[in-house]
């Protein structure tokens, strides 16, 4: 982040923003699950002094943490991205019921367009189901700002507030305002079973306590400077939040306003009046309509999704053209760019055992989330199915059952170091105790590489990159009964088929740990490695190599008058070429090569 102290004015992200404006809030605990579009904020917010942030193995934990840090007096912070909040809402809605002692705030980041993610569930719905305070930003110093009002309200309605972002929010930069930290006292231990022991007895009473926070939040809703009305023509009227209401006023940058920072409970008395003073009341936001449903449950009339798209992210083109379609022109068509599939890293460790999955036509791939996801895509085209954290192992072992063990399908589950400690380990655990034949490969390349090498209990190094334990994978399996473990060096491709192919005739369950570290990791990054280049006089064209998907290889196609120019066959439909500048050195090609055509070079 770039700073100048002449004036305190930085440049940075949401994500930025948001870790400085928890600091300055004078939160002292933070916990969460890397996830984008929220990874950033606790990586940030662990530079920070004063703070202590940490790494959960999931967001359950991450809740869970953050709120015994609130019993304990101090403010807190969970951060997470929109599915998270799926593993963290049993915690969640019960901290609804006992509140805390100091702040405690829950930073959702919903993910729109499903740039990285496997649905765009809204997770405003979390607000309504839960009744919790909601706060959404729509810019980068904004965010920062809100972030000190949701504290606030979290302290004097003793409540949890869900802070909601969305990818743009948390990514988009802007000119934020840096100020001073408040002044922070140490935690306490306070007893107050009553409040903190979620029994029937207690809840009961905590239940209507809810009902009564809720309502004193709907009173304070309409005077919170976070929900403002920015006049303008009022012919058309809009009611909008977050990110869509930078696209309201760059498509309509004259009219009327009704700004909503704070997005549940919504100021009832503001929006009537609103609604009454304009001609046409449009409701702009992305996903679901859920400002549109509870306005329209006050008896108002306006238009939303008969007008605006309820999937994807919306634009400054979208908004003008769904509302205004006669007077959308060139200014803001969107650009018409080519389309840049993402693939895995040249030298990446899983491509070797995804190259061998591939070959394996009968055997169903559970897969998982991770980088290794993109095991789905051609050329490797190993993946069956992909649904939530951990549930590879799962899936595998309920097909598992349904096929009984003379069943026809063969079965393996695929996931990453860190996913299978977020939530893969249980399911490891159910397969034992329930006898499945289905195999697991822990891809353990020890980080957690798709959101930015985030470091796990398997990396050896904490938030901050200092020594911590290192969860040793072979004890752990065998300790919940998994009596066939096996280490694989996944560049090794032929040992590692061989072993791939005994496990998974295996009738009991097993576990493949596939073990070498991310090509992206900065020790690894530094490293002399070897480098391998064409050997074009041996290149026979049969493209073994080309089927691994490394982006370090290319294909050259040939005519016949091309090939008979080069010395090849007529038949050799082309070469492959290796892009040394791009070779990690993982000797991959070079195990498929069956001609001596990729050749070492040195180490460099």
């Amino acid at each position: 982040m770039a700073f100048d102290s002449s004036d305190n004015k930085l440049w940075l992200s949401g994500n930025e923003a948001i870790a400085l404006g928890a600091w300055e809030a004078g939160v002292q605990v933070a916990s969460g699950y890397p996830g984008t579009p929220s990874t950033e904020i606790m990586g940030n917010l662990a530079c920070y002094e004063g703070v202590y942030a940490e790494w959960a193995p999931n967001e359950k934990v991450g809740l869970e943490v953050a709120i015994g840090a609130s019993f304990a007096g101090v403010r807190a912070l969970a951060t997470m991205k929109h599915v998270g909040m799926n593993v963290a809402a049993d915690p969640l809605f019960t901290a609804a019921y006992t509140g805390g002692r100091g702040g405690l705030v829950v930073l959702n980041a919903d993910d729109p367009q499903m740039h990285s993610s496997q649905n765009e569930q809204d997770n405003r719905n979390y607000a309504f189901a839960a009744k919790l305070p909601m706060f959404e930003p729509s810019d980068p110093a904004e965010a920062k700002e809100m972030l000190q009002q949701a504290y606030h309200l979290s302290e004097q309605l003793d409540t949890p507030v869900i802070f909601r972002i969305t990818t743009r929010i948390a990514h988009v930069k802007g000119v934020v305002n840096k100020g001073e930290r408040i002044q922070v006292s140490p935690g306490t231990i306070e007893k107050m079973p009553g409040k903190f022991v979620m029994l029937p007895g207690n809840a009961r009473v905590r239940r209507a306590e809810v009902e009564k926070r809720m309502a004193a939040a709907r009173e304070l809703a309409e005077t919170l400077p976070e929900n403002r009305l920015e006049d303008g023509d009022r012919k058309r009227g809009f009611i909008t939040s977050g990110t869509p209401y930078n696209y309201v006023k760059e498509a309509f940058p004259e009219a009327a306003v009704l700004k909503l920072g704070m997005v549940w409970p919504l100021p009832e008395k503001m929006i009537r009046e609103f609604a009454d003073s304009v001609d046409e009341l449009f409701i702009v936001e992305e996903l679901d309509p859920f400002l549109e449903t509870h306005i329209k449950a006050m008896g108002i009339d306006c238009h939303g999704k008969d007008l605006i798209p309820n999937q994807g992210e919306l634009n400054s083109f979208i908004v003008r053209k769904s509302i205004d379609p006669d007077s959308v022109g060139d200014l803001f068509a969107p650009l018409d760019l080519p389309m840049r599939p993402p693939n895995m890293c040249a030298g990446c460790p899983h491509r070797g055992i995804f190259y061998s999955l591939s070959k394996m036509k009968d055997v169903f791939v559970s897969g998982d989330i991770g980088c290794y996801t993109l095991g789905f895509l051609p050329p490797l085209s190993a993946m069956d199915s992909c649904v939530c954290m951990g549930a590879s192992v799962t899936i595998a072992h309920g097909m598992a059952k349904a096929l009984g063990k003379e069943g026809e399908g063969k079965l393996v589950a695929v996931l990453g170091d860190s996913t299978f400690m977020h939530s893969g380990i249980t399911g490891l655990l159910n397969t034992v105790y329930n006898q499945s034949y289905a195999s697991v490969i822990i891809l353990d390349n020890r980080i957690t590489a798709m959101t930015g090498h985030q470091n796990n209990p398997a990396s050896g190094k904490n938030i901050k990159g200092e020594p911590a334990n290192a969860i040793d994978f072979e004890q752990l399996c065998k300790a919940v009964g998994v009596k066939r473990v096996v280490v694989v060096n996944p560049h090794d491709i032929d040992a590692s088929r061989k072993v791939l192919k005994e496990e998974i005739e295996s009738t009991e369950p097993s576990v493949i740990i596939s073990r070498a570290p991310c090509v992206l990791l900065p020790e690894e990054i530094k490293r002399k490695k070897p480098v391998y280049y064409t050997n074009f006089d041996n290149c026979s064209g049969c493209k073994s190599c080309i089927r691994l998907g490394c982006p370090a290889i290319s294909w050259h196609p040939l005519t016949k008058e091309e090939a008979v120019e080069r010395g090849y066959k007529e038949k050799q439909k082309g070469y492959a070429e290796i892009a040394e500048v791009q070779c990690n050195g993982c000797g991959q090609c070079a195990c498929l090569c069956k001609f001596d055509a990729i050749t070492l070079r040195e180490a460099n």
